[in-house]
């Protein structure tokens, strides 16, 4: 007797697994990682070589940061409320049990751990006591006494990492997320890391291989960041290293192998370098993934790392020997990985010229029910990556293609490009994604009657622009958590983002006209299309009062909108009943409109 067994739907999509943080203790014996395996994010762990995992902490809430002291005896996890984005600092047993407050502040955002190498003092970066400009911490676990090691002044300042001796530091001045620069504390003296230049860059993954020499990723003076070190010494920056048309963006010291390890951006995919210190040679290293979102460098020079790629969800891999391999096996179950879609990579000359690369998820023929659903990422300084979104993969099993363009103002194209959002939130991103429609449409690709909007955070805001200038192109649209307003967004946002936002968004009285153009709001009369908007009512980034007041000033017009809040999430979904909840209603809406 043969049993036949029903094709996956789309509930198999939502059951799939997510990892947010993780680290290795010293002696590889174990790893912990944050994963929401019961439906919520708790931490678990597991005993290698054993890759069974088994919880450790029960509770509930979303874990950014994981550090283990040097002899492993606890770990500290910065873990938030709901979404709040509120990081506390906890401690906790290797073993598992409760987690005991270590620094906690009722409001406040504790970030950038770093712990001394005998494990009594934590650095942190906080809030608490300065919510636009920021300080930085040195909290002793066995006097319980806390000095504040440094102090922000014209921007949101970050501590970065102590020097061998532990007497000295860096840290990092964010004045925009394009213009970032970085110093060293050495000797009391403040020594900046780049030469002094009127030209916007950033500076990121400083590490210290001695007390006197930095390396660091940097695009100063050029539009693609590099590798450069610096003696503090001689006070001598030097270039080191770059790959054409290539971002570094991650920066790792593996001091059993004096090496570097170096992830850059290219596009929609990710790579991985070694750089020997000793001549500062540089070789690629492969690794079985096409985007690196966590990397770790175990002290007998083990690597370490979360990675996904477009059909294979977030999950943990070692390479040991030389050899990779995949530590969880994380996927969607019931569904062969071969059996997902692979996005096509397409590039297309926008209104201007600019060449716009992006990403088709092409429904399979005998699914495919016609309907291209355009996908604006997030950021806007951010970009659409060949990752794993279960989201996308469900909607393309129904049958709709998705359409992801990584539009002017993305990362991963080179400083210029990126800046070219800045002061410009509502024209040149929303014609990259139109001229995107129209070539598709001349491709014979997509059908002009058959395409619908979704985009979540600067992506629902540009849904919901789209939506206002351009409402001929689209049946319906879904808007996740967009900001609707640009002047109640720039005053509503966290306080040490304000001093970012002049040159970001704009400034509400010098560009008063400018913002109020790029304001979905203005647009009211031409929202006529169905709407689903969501909101996480404890989101700080775009708080709910943007999502009240278009959907309230749509009501009041008569139009049809759907409004879900979830009480209990922020700026994205944390509790796996959520994410179904959400991914259901908004594949329930769009069938109605196939």
């Amino acid at each position: 007797m043969m049993i036949s067994f029903p094709k996956p739907d789309v509930e198999n999509f939502f059951q799939t697994f997510g990892i947010q943080s993780f680290a290795v203790n010293p002696d590889e014996s174990q790893l912990v990682f944050s994963t929401n395996l019961n439906g919520k994010y708790n931490l678990w762990a597991m005993d290698l070589p054993n890759t069974f995992p088994y919880p450790l902490s029960f509770h509930n809430q979303s874990c950014f940061e994981i550090k283990y002291d040097k002899k492993g005896h606890y770990l500290l996890a910065v873990i938030d409320q709901d979404g709040d984005e509120n990081g506390q600092v906890y401690a906790l047993h290797p073993a598992g049990g409760d987690l005991m407050p270590i620094r906690t502040h009722e409001g406040a955002q504790h970030m950038m751990l770093n712990l001394s190498d005998d494990g009594k003092r934590v650095y942190y970066t906080s809030n608490k006591d300065d919510k636009t400009f920021l300080k930085a911490y040195c909290y002793d676990l066995e006097t319980e006494k806390e000095e504040i090691i440094l102090h922000g002044a014209d921007s949101a300042t970050y501590f970065g990492s102590n020097s061998p001796n532990e007497k000295n530091f860096t840290y990092s001045k964010h004045f925009a997320n394009t213009y970032t620069l970085a110093w060293a504390r050495y000797e009391g003296e403040d020594v900046l890391l780049t030469p002094e230049t009127n030209k916007q860059h950033t500076v990121s993954g400083v590490v210290f291989v001695s007390d006197t020499e930095l390396y660091m990723i940097t695009n100063y003076e050029a539009d693609f960041s590099y590798l450069a070190k610096f003696n503090l010494l001689t006070k001598q920056f030097t270039k080191v290293v770059e790959i054409q048309e290539q971002d570094f963006t991650d920066i790792h010291y593996d001091k059993s192998s004096q090496s570097l390890y170096i992830v850059s951006e290219q596009g929609v995919r990710d790579h991985l370098f070694q750089v020997l210190l000793e001549d500062e040679s540089i070789k690629e290293v492969d690794f079985p993934a096409s985007v690196i979102e966590g990397f770790s460098i175990s002290d007998a020079g083990n690597l370490y790392m979360n990675a996904r790629t477009a059909t294979r969800p977030s999950n943990l891999y070692q390479r040991k020997d030389g050899r990779w391999q995949s530590l969880t096996q994380y996927g969607v179950p019931g569904v062969k990985e071969e059996e997902l879609i692979e996005p096509d990579v397409l590039t297309y000359p926008s209104y201007d010229g600019l060449q716009i690369e992006a990403q088709f998820f092409r429904a399979k023929e005998e699914v495919s029910n016609g309907h291209v659903i355009l996908w604006p990422h997030g950021g806007p300084q951010a970009a659409e990556r060949a990752t794993f979104r279960s989201l996308f993969q469900f909607l393309v099993h129904r049958g709709y293609s998705i359409f992801a363009p990584n539009f002017r103002g993305s990362t991963g194209y080179g400083l210029a490009f990126t800046k070219m959002v800045e002061g410009d939130w509502g024209h040149g991103p929303r014609l990259d994604n139109i001229q995107g429609l129209e070539y598709l449409i001349e491709q014979g690709i997509a059908h002009r009657d058959r395409i619908l909007l979704m985009g979540g955070s600067y992506g629902g805001y540009m849904a919901l622009l789209l939506h206002g200038r351009h409402p001929e192109y689209f049946k319906a649209v879904v808007d996740i958590f967009g900001p609707c307003n640009l002047f109640s967004f720039v005053e509503s946002v966290p306080e040490h983002w304000k001093p970012l936002m002049k040159q970001w968004v704009g400034d509400p009285i010098e560009d008063k006209e400018k913002l109020t153009e790029d304001s979905p709001i203005q647009y009211l009369e031409e929202m006529t299309k169905p709407m689903l908007v969501i909101q996480g009512a404890k989101d700080p980034r775009v708080v709910k009062a943007e999502s009240d007041q278009i959907v309230q000033a749509l009501k009041d017009k008569g139009r049809e909108v759907e409004y879900l809040v979830l009480d209990d999430e922020g700026h994205g979904f944390s509790k796996k009943e959520n994410e179904i909840k959400v991914y259901r209603r908004v594949l329930t809406f769009f069938d109605q409109f196939i």
